[in-house]
Protein backbone atom coordinates (compact mmCIF):
# COMPACT_ATOMS: atom_id res chain seq x y z
CA UNK A 1 0.00 0.00 0.00
CA UNK A 2 1.00 3.62 -0.48
CA UNK A 3 0.65 5.47 2.82
CA UNK A 4 0.87 9.16 3.66
CA UNK A 5 1.68 10.09 7.27
CA UNK A 6 1.01 13.66 8.38
CA UNK A 7 3.52 14.37 11.14
CA UNK A 8 5.58 11.31 11.83
CA UNK A 9 8.73 12.62 13.47
CA UNK A 10 8.26 12.55 17.23
CA UNK A 11 6.81 9.44 18.92
CA UNK A 12 3.93 7.54 17.36
CA UNK A 13 4.84 8.71 13.87
CA UNK A 14 8.21 6.94 13.72
CA UNK A 15 6.58 3.79 15.11
CA UNK A 16 3.95 3.92 12.37
CA UNK A 17 6.57 4.52 9.69
CA UNK A 18 8.75 1.67 10.95
CA UNK A 19 5.79 -0.73 11.10
CA UNK A 20 4.62 0.25 7.62
CA UNK A 21 8.07 -0.03 6.06
CA UNK A 22 8.64 -3.41 7.73
CA UNK A 23 5.36 -4.55 6.17
CA UNK A 24 6.53 -3.62 2.69
CA UNK A 25 4.41 -0.49 2.32
CA UNK A 26 5.56 2.69 0.57
CA UNK A 27 5.60 5.57 3.05
CA UNK A 28 5.50 9.31 2.47
CA UNK A 29 5.92 11.70 5.41
CA UNK A 30 4.50 15.22 5.27
CA UNK A 31 5.71 17.50 8.06
CA UNK A 32 7.72 20.62 8.83
CA UNK A 33 10.77 18.67 9.98
CA UNK A 34 11.06 20.72 13.15
CA UNK A 35 10.53 18.07 15.85
CA UNK A 36 13.13 15.76 14.32
CA UNK A 37 14.83 16.84 11.09
CA UNK A 38 16.62 13.49 10.80
CA UNK A 39 15.01 11.57 7.90
CA UNK A 40 13.46 8.13 8.36
CA UNK A 41 15.39 5.72 6.18
CA UNK A 42 13.19 4.22 3.49
CA UNK A 43 10.46 6.86 3.65
CA UNK A 44 9.85 9.70 1.21
CA UNK A 45 9.88 13.11 2.86
CA UNK A 46 7.81 16.09 1.77
CA UNK A 47 8.47 19.20 3.84
CA UNK A 48 5.55 21.48 4.48
CA UNK A 49 3.10 23.00 6.93
CA UNK A 50 -0.41 21.53 6.95
CA UNK A 51 -1.86 25.04 7.13
CA UNK A 52 -0.11 26.56 4.11
CA UNK A 53 1.58 23.86 2.04
CA UNK A 54 -1.01 21.18 1.28
CA UNK A 55 -0.63 21.99 -2.39
CA UNK A 56 2.70 20.11 -2.24
CA UNK A 57 0.64 16.91 -2.00
CA UNK A 58 -1.28 17.68 -5.19
CA UNK A 59 -1.27 15.30 -8.12
CA UNK A 60 -0.48 12.29 -5.94
CA UNK A 61 -2.55 9.33 -4.73
CA UNK A 62 -2.26 7.22 -1.60
CA UNK A 63 -4.26 4.27 -0.32
CA UNK A 64 -4.56 5.88 3.11
CA UNK A 65 -3.41 8.85 5.12
CA UNK A 66 -2.60 8.67 8.83
CA UNK A 67 -2.95 12.01 10.59
CA UNK A 68 -0.86 11.87 13.78
CA UNK A 69 -0.85 15.55 14.66
CA UNK A 70 -4.33 16.97 14.16
CA UNK A 71 -5.32 19.18 17.09
CA UNK A 72 -7.19 22.12 15.56
CA UNK A 73 -10.45 21.41 13.66
CA UNK A 74 -9.88 24.13 11.07
CA UNK A 75 -6.51 22.65 10.10
CA UNK A 76 -7.82 19.08 10.07
CA UNK A 77 -10.64 20.24 7.80
CA UNK A 78 -8.08 21.74 5.41
CA UNK A 79 -6.12 18.50 5.13
CA UNK A 80 -9.19 16.24 5.01
CA UNK A 81 -10.84 18.23 2.24
CA UNK A 82 -7.58 18.59 0.31
CA UNK A 83 -7.02 14.82 0.36
CA UNK A 84 -10.62 13.65 -0.08
CA UNK A 85 -10.07 12.87 -3.75
CA UNK A 86 -6.56 11.47 -3.51
CA UNK A 87 -6.58 8.97 -0.63
CA UNK A 88 -8.81 5.99 0.02
CA UNK A 89 -9.11 6.23 3.81
CA UNK A 90 -8.39 8.97 6.33
CA UNK A 91 -7.02 7.49 9.57
CA UNK A 92 -7.09 10.00 12.39
CA UNK A 93 -5.19 9.54 15.64
CA UNK A 94 -7.51 10.97 18.27
CA UNK A 95 -7.49 10.33 22.02
CA UNK A 96 -9.47 8.86 24.91
CA UNK A 97 -9.55 12.44 26.20
CA UNK A 98 -12.56 13.00 23.94
CA UNK A 99 -14.62 11.48 26.78
CA UNK A 100 -15.42 13.42 29.97
CA UNK A 101 -12.74 12.66 32.58
CA UNK A 102 -15.40 11.85 35.17
CA UNK A 103 -17.64 9.08 33.92
CA UNK A 104 -18.63 5.49 34.33
CA UNK A 105 -16.08 2.70 34.23
CA UNK A 106 -15.81 0.49 31.15
CA UNK A 107 -16.87 3.17 28.67
CA UNK A 108 -16.99 2.03 25.04
CA UNK A 109 -16.83 3.98 21.78
CA UNK A 110 -20.47 5.15 21.89
CA UNK A 111 -20.07 6.91 25.25
CA UNK A 112 -20.79 10.62 25.67
CA UNK A 113 -18.18 12.99 24.23
CA UNK A 114 -16.96 16.36 25.42
CA UNK A 115 -18.21 19.61 23.90
CA UNK A 116 -16.52 22.96 23.46
CA UNK A 117 -18.30 26.07 24.67
CA UNK A 118 -16.55 28.21 22.06
CA UNK A 119 -16.24 26.26 18.79
CA UNK A 120 -13.97 28.99 17.38
CA UNK A 121 -11.33 28.35 20.04
CA UNK A 122 -8.02 27.08 18.66
CA UNK A 123 -5.85 27.25 21.78
CA UNK A 124 -4.89 23.75 22.88
CA UNK A 125 -4.90 23.50 26.68
CA UNK A 126 -5.62 20.80 29.21
CA UNK A 127 -9.27 21.83 29.10
CA UNK A 128 -9.68 22.23 25.34
CA UNK A 129 -7.52 19.34 24.09
CA UNK A 130 -10.26 16.71 24.30
CA UNK A 131 -13.14 18.82 22.94
CA UNK A 132 -10.96 20.02 20.06
CA UNK A 133 -10.16 16.41 19.18
CA UNK A 134 -13.91 15.68 19.10
CA UNK A 135 -14.34 18.45 16.53
CA UNK A 136 -11.33 17.19 14.57
CA UNK A 137 -12.91 13.75 14.36
CA UNK A 138 -16.10 15.35 13.03
CA UNK A 139 -14.18 17.14 10.26
CA UNK A 140 -12.58 13.87 9.16
CA UNK A 141 -15.93 12.05 9.17
CA UNK A 142 -17.56 14.86 7.18
CA UNK A 143 -14.90 14.83 4.47
CA UNK A 144 -14.60 11.02 4.41
CA UNK A 145 -18.08 9.58 5.07
CA UNK A 146 -17.74 5.79 5.30
CA UNK A 147 -13.98 6.10 4.64
CA UNK A 148 -12.62 7.24 8.00
CA UNK A 149 -10.80 5.32 10.72
CA UNK A 150 -10.74 7.01 14.12
CA UNK A 151 -8.20 5.67 16.62
CA UNK A 152 -8.63 6.83 20.21
CA UNK A 153 -5.50 5.84 22.14
CA UNK A 154 -5.01 6.26 25.84
CA UNK A 155 -1.63 6.98 27.38
CA UNK A 156 1.06 6.04 24.84
CA UNK A 157 4.31 4.67 26.28
CA UNK A 158 7.61 3.18 25.18
CA UNK A 159 10.83 4.38 23.55
CA UNK A 160 10.77 7.99 22.27
CA UNK A 161 8.02 9.05 24.70
CA UNK A 162 8.62 12.80 25.19
CA UNK A 163 6.39 13.10 28.28
CA UNK A 164 8.37 10.99 30.80
CA UNK A 165 5.09 9.81 32.35
CA UNK A 166 5.81 6.07 32.07
CA UNK A 167 9.56 6.48 31.68
CA UNK A 168 9.74 8.09 35.13
CA UNK A 169 8.84 4.81 36.83
CA UNK A 170 11.39 2.88 34.80
CA UNK A 171 14.26 5.27 35.50
CA UNK A 172 13.19 5.68 39.14
CA UNK A 173 13.43 1.92 39.62
CA UNK A 174 16.92 2.00 38.16
CA UNK A 175 18.02 4.52 40.80
CA UNK A 176 16.95 1.99 43.46
CA UNK A 177 16.46 2.80 47.16
CA UNK A 178 13.08 3.67 48.76
CA UNK A 179 10.65 5.34 46.34
CA UNK A 180 7.27 7.00 46.80
CA UNK A 181 4.46 5.27 44.89
CA UNK A 182 0.70 5.92 44.53
CA UNK A 183 -1.93 3.66 46.06
CA UNK A 184 -1.28 0.08 44.98
CA UNK A 185 -4.89 -0.47 43.88
CA UNK A 186 -5.02 2.46 41.41
CA UNK A 187 -5.89 1.07 37.95
CA UNK A 188 -3.70 1.92 34.98
CA UNK A 189 -4.17 1.79 31.22
CA UNK A 190 -1.58 2.52 28.56
CA UNK A 191 -0.41 1.19 25.19
CA UNK A 192 3.06 0.74 23.74
CA UNK A 193 3.42 3.04 20.71
CA UNK A 194 4.61 0.09 18.63
CA UNK A 195 1.51 -1.97 19.48
CA UNK A 196 -0.70 1.03 18.67
CA UNK A 197 1.11 1.43 15.35
CA UNK A 198 0.73 -2.26 14.51
CA UNK A 199 -3.00 -2.21 15.28
CA UNK A 200 -3.56 0.92 13.22
CA UNK A 201 -1.70 -0.52 10.24
CA UNK A 202 -3.58 -3.83 10.42
CA UNK A 203 -6.90 -1.97 10.40
CA UNK A 204 -5.80 0.09 7.41
CA UNK A 205 -4.68 -3.04 5.57
CA UNK A 206 -8.09 -4.57 6.27
CA UNK A 207 -9.77 -1.45 4.80
CA UNK A 208 -11.52 -1.05 8.15
CA UNK A 209 -13.45 2.06 9.14
CA UNK A 210 -15.10 3.22 12.36
CA UNK A 211 -13.90 4.16 15.82
CA UNK A 212 -11.68 2.20 18.20
CA UNK A 213 -10.63 2.79 21.80
CA UNK A 214 -7.02 1.59 21.84
CA UNK A 215 -5.22 1.13 25.12
CA UNK A 216 -4.19 -1.80 27.28
CA UNK A 217 -3.44 -4.20 28.70
CA UNK A 218 -6.27 -6.66 28.04
CA UNK A 219 -6.60 -7.44 31.76
CA UNK A 220 -6.96 -4.93 34.58
CA UNK A 221 -3.61 -3.53 35.71
CA UNK A 222 -2.80 -1.61 38.90
CA UNK A 223 0.20 0.27 40.21
CA UNK A 224 0.66 -2.55 42.69
CA UNK A 225 1.10 -4.96 39.77
CA UNK A 226 3.11 -2.71 37.44
CA UNK A 227 5.82 -1.54 39.83
CA UNK A 228 7.01 -5.03 40.86
CA UNK A 229 7.18 -5.90 37.16
CA UNK A 230 9.42 -2.89 36.56
CA UNK A 231 11.62 -3.89 39.49
CA UNK A 232 11.90 -7.45 38.22
CA UNK A 233 12.50 -6.49 34.59
CA UNK A 234 15.42 -4.25 35.55
CA UNK A 235 16.82 -6.44 38.32
CA UNK A 236 16.47 -3.49 40.69
CA UNK A 237 16.33 -3.47 44.49
CA UNK A 238 14.09 -0.39 44.57
CA UNK A 239 11.65 -0.44 47.48
CA UNK A 240 8.27 0.92 46.44
CA UNK A 241 6.45 2.66 49.27
CA UNK A 242 2.77 3.09 48.44
CA UNK A 243 1.08 6.07 50.06
CA UNK A 244 -2.53 7.20 50.09
CA UNK A 245 -4.29 9.79 47.95
CA UNK A 246 -4.85 11.80 51.13
CA UNK A 247 -1.13 11.82 51.97
CA UNK A 248 -0.22 13.02 48.49
CA UNK A 249 -2.83 15.77 48.51
CA UNK A 250 -1.84 16.91 52.01
CA UNK A 251 1.75 17.22 50.81
CA UNK A 252 0.86 19.22 47.69
CA UNK A 253 1.79 16.57 45.15
CA UNK A 254 0.36 17.28 41.71
CA UNK A 255 -1.65 14.58 39.98
CA UNK A 256 -0.60 12.82 36.79
CA UNK A 257 2.45 14.92 35.93
CA UNK A 258 4.29 15.64 39.19
CA UNK A 259 3.80 12.10 40.43
CA UNK A 260 3.44 10.59 36.97
CA UNK A 261 0.25 8.64 36.23
CA UNK A 262 -1.17 9.14 39.73
CA UNK A 263 -4.74 10.42 39.72
CA UNK A 264 -7.37 10.51 42.44
CA UNK A 265 -9.48 7.42 43.03
CA UNK A 266 -12.63 8.71 41.31
CA UNK A 267 -10.76 9.79 38.18
CA UNK A 268 -8.76 6.56 38.05
CA UNK A 269 -11.88 4.43 38.13
CA UNK A 270 -13.37 6.31 35.20
CA UNK A 271 -10.35 7.27 33.09
CA UNK A 272 -8.15 4.22 33.53
CA UNK A 273 -10.82 1.60 32.85
CA UNK A 274 -11.96 2.11 29.25
CA UNK A 275 -13.58 -0.71 27.35
CA UNK A 276 -11.26 -1.94 24.58
CA UNK A 277 -13.19 -5.06 23.59
CA UNK A 278 -13.80 -3.78 20.07
CA UNK A 279 -10.06 -3.28 19.46
CA UNK A 280 -9.18 -6.61 21.05
CA UNK A 281 -11.72 -8.32 18.84
CA UNK A 282 -10.16 -6.63 15.81
CA UNK A 283 -6.70 -7.93 16.64
CA UNK A 284 -5.14 -5.54 19.16
CA UNK A 285 -2.29 -7.29 20.97
CA UNK A 286 0.01 -5.89 23.64
CA UNK A 287 3.59 -7.05 23.95
CA UNK A 288 4.77 -8.30 27.35
CA UNK A 289 5.16 -5.41 29.78
CA UNK A 290 8.69 -6.51 30.61
CA UNK A 291 9.70 -5.86 27.00
CA UNK A 292 8.23 -2.36 27.02
CA UNK A 293 9.97 -1.67 30.34
CA UNK A 294 13.39 -2.84 29.18
CA UNK A 295 13.12 -1.13 25.79
CA UNK A 296 12.06 2.13 27.45
CA UNK A 297 14.98 1.96 29.88
CA UNK A 298 17.49 1.20 27.10
CA UNK A 299 16.19 4.22 25.18
CA UNK A 300 16.23 6.45 28.29
CA UNK A 301 19.94 5.73 28.72
CA UNK A 302 20.59 7.45 25.38
CA UNK A 303 19.04 10.75 26.49
CA UNK A 304 21.18 13.68 27.63
CA UNK A 305 21.02 14.44 31.33
CA UNK A 306 19.28 17.75 30.66
CA UNK A 307 16.56 16.23 28.44
CA UNK A 308 13.14 17.80 29.20
CA UNK A 309 10.97 15.84 31.62
CA UNK A 310 7.45 17.30 31.55
CA UNK A 311 6.31 14.65 34.04
CA UNK A 312 8.64 14.18 37.00
CA UNK A 313 8.76 14.01 40.78
CA UNK A 314 11.82 16.08 41.67
CA UNK A 315 14.28 14.30 43.91
CA UNK A 316 14.04 17.03 46.57
CA UNK A 317 10.27 16.60 46.70
CA UNK A 318 10.54 12.83 46.95
CA UNK A 319 13.06 13.11 49.79
CA UNK A 320 10.65 15.35 51.71
CA UNK A 321 7.85 12.84 51.19
CA UNK A 322 10.05 9.97 52.32
CA UNK A 323 10.99 11.92 55.44
CA UNK A 324 7.31 12.56 56.15
CA UNK A 325 6.62 8.81 56.31
CA UNK A 326 9.81 8.08 58.21
CA UNK A 327 11.53 6.19 55.41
Amino acid sequence: MKLLIIGGTTFLGPALAAEALAGGHRVTLFNRGKSSPKPIVGAEQIRGDRETDLDRLGGRRWDAVIDTCGYVPRLVKLSAEALAGSVGCYSFISTLSVYPPQGAANRAEAAELLTLNDPTCEEVTGETYGPLKVLCEAQVQAAFPDRSLIIRPGLIVGPRDPTNRFTYWVTRAAREGPAIAPPADQPLQFVDARDLAAFTLRRIEARATGIYNVTGPAERLTFGQLLPLIKQALGSDVRWLHVSDEFLRENDVGEFMQLPLWVNEALAESFMTFNINKALGAGLTCRPLARTIRDTYKWALTLPQDAPKPADLPREKELSLLAAIGA
